[in-house]
């Protein structure tokens, strides 16, 4: 049953199917699914708790993409990001379909969810929240550009994070005697969408514009997210940034408690200067890091479990 969260009264009688199911020894399954995730989530806990598996599907990982589009390049995908029908549309028909995604689907959401009294603020807001993809996030300073309160602007975030439009990747706090970061950056689900909001309309655009690196970043973490989410599970991921400005993309957050670091270089010409700032944080940590790695654009490959370097589209991660 799709986009549920629209008809509310079904969950009632999923609740009394499911529980006679169990009396009786049926095993019968129901799928539920929805785009709007605030409000699905809010039925299913009122209505369904203790009854259902939450599972989150996020766009097409670069792996999925890969075995449908082998011959895909690189500044492609970070322009049609995830979405399965901008691919089976081709770049022709992107444009009109993540226009038609952004009105139908973000704008409407949130007018459904929060009392979005200016459109146009709101619209500035996330295109400058595009704007900051890798960055972290100020609220205080969107607040002053967009003309909003920062309340107002904490708002939008959470509903935005809510509906799986964006999200944030917390610091790395340890007891390590290091000053560290204390505020989250911001990433999109899908640099398809963010780079529809950022006006990269052709692949020519994205070889050349100055926030490559940073939808390059933000495609690698979302990989790394969807390879947990397609296992039925969350991934726990970090960055770390300390006072003296040394800086590791991603932190993994093993089950075991140990970590693994990895730095993301949009470049495709590989350089041992890339290892830096990884082989300091082995110092600090210790045996609790077990893998570091160099994830690129580039074609040479070592893929061995303790610095080694690859292709992002040859990245594994282990379970």
């Amino acid at each position: 049953m799709d986009e549920a969260q629209n008809f509310p009264e079904i969950f009632s009688y999923l609740q009394v199917a499911v529980d006679e199911d169990r009396m009786s020894g049926n095993e019968r399954r129901f799928i539920v699914t929805g785009s709007n995730n605030f409000s699905l989530m809010q039925r299913i806990t009122q209505s369904m708790a203790g009854r259902t598996a939450v599972m989150s599907l996020l766009p097409l990982s670069t792996e999925e993409i890969m075995s449908a589009y082998p011959d895909a390049k690189t500044s492609e995908m970070l322009l049609c990001g995830g979405y399965p029908a901008i691919w089976s549309g081709g770049l022709d028909g992107r444009q009109i379909l993540l226009s038609n995604y952004y009105t139908t689907y973000i704008e409407k959401d949130m007018r459904s969810l929060v009392n979005v009294k200016d459109l146009q603020a709101f619209q500035m807001f996330i295109r400058l929240a595009a704007g900051r993809i890798g960055q972290e996030f100020n609220a205080s300073a969107l607040s002053i550009e967009v003309g909003v309160s920062v309340p107002t602007i904490k708002n939008w975030l959470s509903v935005l994070s809510a509906s799986y439009v964006v999200y944030l990747l917390q610091p790395y706090y340890a007891n390590i005697g290091k000053r560290l970061a204390k505020t989250p950056k911001l990433y999109f689900y899908d640099t398809g969408l963010a780079s529809f909001l950022l006006g990269i309309n052709t692949v020519d655009q994205m070889e050349v514009h100055p926030l490559r690196r940073n939808l390059f970043e933000n495609m690698v973490l979302n990989d790394m997210l969807k390879h947990g989410a397609n296992l039925g599970r969350q991934e726990t991921l970090f960055f770390y940034r300390d006072k003296s400005q040394r800086e590791v993309d991603v932190l993994r957050l093993m089950p075991e408690g140990t970590l693994e670091a990895y730095e993301v270089k949009a470049g495709m010409t590989f350089s041992v200067d890339y290892f830096k700032h990884l082989h300091y944080l082995q110092s600090l940590l210790g045996e609790r890091l077990k893998r570091t790695a160099v994830v690129y654009d580039g074609n040479q490959e070592n893929p061995q479990s303790i610095n080694g370097y690859c292709n992002f589209r040859h990245l594994r991660l282990e379970p």
